[in-house]
C-alpha cells in the first residue's frame, strides 16, 4: 500500500517511518518484507523532505531597520548556499 502525499500528513509520515526503522532494525521482517519496508521508507522520506521544504519557502521574519521600522524577510534556506553562518546566527540575536 503506497502512500500518497494528499492521504498522509507529516506526523503520520514520520510515525511510519519510525514504525518501519524500529522493524527493520528489530530484524522482525523477512528479506522481501525488508525490501518493501525500505521502498515505502523511501517514499515516506521523499513525502517529508517535500513538506519540510514548502514549510520552509513560508518562513518569514522581522528585521528592525536604523529608522526603528520593521521589514519583513523571507528567511533564505539550503538552496541560498551564499549566506553564511553568522548572517543566520545574526537573525536570532536581533
Amino acid at each position: 500500500m503506497a502512500a500518497k502525499k494528499k492521504d498522509i500528513g507529516f506526523e503520520e509520515a514520520i510515525e511510519q517511518l519510525e514504525d518501519l526503522t524500529r522493524k527493520l532494525e528489530g530484524g522482525q521482517l523477512t528479506l522481501d518484507e525488508s525490501i518493501q519496508a525500505y521502498e515505502k521508507g523511501m517514499e515516506l522520506k521523499k513525502i517529508c523532505q517535500e513538506m519540510l521544504s514548502r514549510a520552509e519557502k513560508k518562513l518569514e521574519y522581522l528585521e528592525r531597520k536604523s529608522d526603528g521600522s520593521l521589514e519583513r524577510k523571507v528567511i533564505e534556506t539550503d538552496e541560498d548556499e551564499d549566506r553564511s553562518a553568522a548572517d543566520q546566527n545574526r537573525l536570532f540575536q536581533e
